[in-house]
């Protein structure tokens, strides 16, 4: 099923570029038929959904070259649990790899596979002979059909296919883009950091500005300035809300060059354990964590009586000032 809706993707993809073939007759990559690239793709997907699927042990299963999104673990406990009640519908697209180490290479289905792994169970997977430039084509195919690729993962594939070698036409074609969009995705993470873009995360949902306008702001800025910025990254919220932190952060001129980061590494810390529950301290800091969902109920409960614990601190500190 989901072999055909590909092989359907990349129809519509040659039916395309038959048009630009026409308009455009003398280009090397392009014929009547559309580029060769997306037709080897399409009787690539096509006689593979005629196969049975086989299962193969996660354990022979190594990761792509080049990965096509940030965190396979996000989100990744509803895939399980999905998995778990009704078993992986989804076959995966491995391809054989050669040399010491694991048999095949995963083309796509990296979350299925990290959720198979999880549960101890196989991968239901079809197998095909592949060369890489394949690989990454049915991959960045695969991943468009389902629309899952944020705009920054697109823009660091992107600049991955490219680093790999790819020509600009080669990538637009895998994405689905014009010259225009991936020029936008290069310059993107060209001037901005990559920790910084780790640091943010996916953002999924969230479109071009935002970032174009991140690139603006933190485009030419000191070692220093980028070290503070990835400092003040919250570690709460989602990535959509962190990426606006920062924006507003730089946008208000309250980022330094010195890193705050930095003035921290010699202030003391320790941690303090209670069931699931820790409480990081530092000086002026305070960070308590739940690692247990029954156990998060007591966040809410100090943060409801954090009046009254002051004010008992306050009481007990009057008390030892008079004594």
């Amino acid at each position: 099923m989901r072999n055909n809706i590909l092989a359907q993707s990349l129809q519509k993809s040659l039916e395309g570029s038959k048009a630009a073939a026409e308009a455009a007759p003398s280009s090397p990559a392009a014929t009547a038929d559309g580029p060769r690239s997306l037709r080897s793709m399409a009787d690539v997907l096509s006689s593979v959904s005629a196969q049975a699927p086989q299962e193969i042990d996660p354990a022979e299963i190594a990761d792509s070259e080049v990965a096509d999104r940030f965190d396979v673990q996000d989100g990744l406990n509803d895939l399980v649990e999905s998995i778990r009640a009704s078993g992986q519908q989804l076959p995966v697209m491995l391809r054989h790899r050669r040399g010491a180490g694991p048999r095949y290479e995963v083309v796509y289905g990296r979350r299925r596979i990290a959720a198979c792994r999880a549960l101890g169970i196989k991968v239901v997977a079809h197998i095909k002979e592949m060369s890489l430039d394949e690989a990454l084509m049915s991959q960045a195919l695969e991943n468009s059909a389902r629309l899952e690729r944020s705009f920054i993962e697109q823009a660091v594939f992107a600049t991955k296919l490219d680093e790999a070698g790819f020509s600009a036409e080669r990538i637009c074609q895998a994405l689905a883009i014009d010259t225009s969009t991936l020029s936008r995705l290069r310059t993107v993470v060209r001037d901005i950091p990559e920790q910084l873009i780790r640091g943010i995360g996916a953002a999924q949902g969230v479109g071009r500005r935002p970032w174009m306008e991140l690139r603006d702001l933190i485009k030419g800025a000191t070692d220093k300035t980028v070290q503070n910025v990835v400092s003040i990254i919250p570690e709460s919220g989602s990535a959509a809300e962190r990426l606006d932190a920062v924006i507003s952060a730089l946008s208000s001129g309250s980022v330094h060059d010195e890193p705050k980061v930095q003035r921290s590494r010699s202030l003391p810390q320790r941690t303090v354990v209670a069931g699931s529950v820790s409480c990081q301290l530092t000086t002026g800091n305070m960070v308590l964590r739940a690692e247990r969902k029954n156990d998060r109920a007591f966040l809410q409960y100090v943060e409801s009586h954090l009046p009254q614990l002051y004010s008992d601190w306050a009481r007990e500190r009057e008390k030892s000032v008079t004594l």
